[in-house]
């Protein structure tokens, strides 16, 4: 069974652009994430039995010095990485993305974007399927850990691309 492992690769693919409270860009960095188990699971059986398919998906941020697992789930998420609750909006910003191309998809047409509501140290991001802040209901598709931590400070916006990419071998 293990030889089946290596015969696709699959992931999300992050790029993220945070800009001061004036719009000017301070940073810009691109990371690749985990697809904790629960996502896993999800996806193929999705795909291949039949389970039911989740409407929406949102991206959430994580403020705690935490690195993700493979047993990381929806409703560890929250305590377990810290999620980063202090942006405006209400809830989490919804992952939209585009139609299939070339074996992946992606938000670029629609980017997550995060106004900070306070001063806070971001460390990753990762993508569920419950719109609520804090929530530890639905599923986890993705979690990344950014490779240096960053300030996210009060007025400060992160917009955060985001795509899934499927690597036939």
């Amino acid at each position: 069974m293990s030889a089946f492992k290596e015969l696709a690769r699959i992931g999300f693919k992050y790029h993220f652009d945070l800009f001061d409270p004036s719009g000017r860009l301070v940073d810009q960095w691109d990371e690749t994430n985990l697809i904790p188990t629960e996502g896993l699971h999800y996806l193929l059986n999705v795909a291949f039995r039949e389970g039911t398919q989740l409407p929406s998906w949102y991206i959430a941020l994580y403020e705690g010095n935490y690195t993700p697992v493979a047993g990381l789930t929806a409703a560890t998420f929250p305590a377990s990485a810290s999620e980063c609750t202090t942006y405006t909006s209400a809830t989490r910003p919804a992952f939209v993305s585009a139609a299939p191309v070339s074996g992946s998809i992606d938000n670029v047409a629609s980017l997550a974007t995060f106004v900070s509501s306070a001063d806070k140290t971001i460390y990753g991001g990762a993508i569920l399927s419950s719109s609520a802040k804090g929530s530890t209901s639905g599923v986890i598709a993705s979690a990344v850990r950014f490779s240096s931590s960053k300030p996210f400070t009060s007025g400060s916006t992160l917009a955060v691309t985001a795509g899934l990419v499927l690597t036939s071998t």
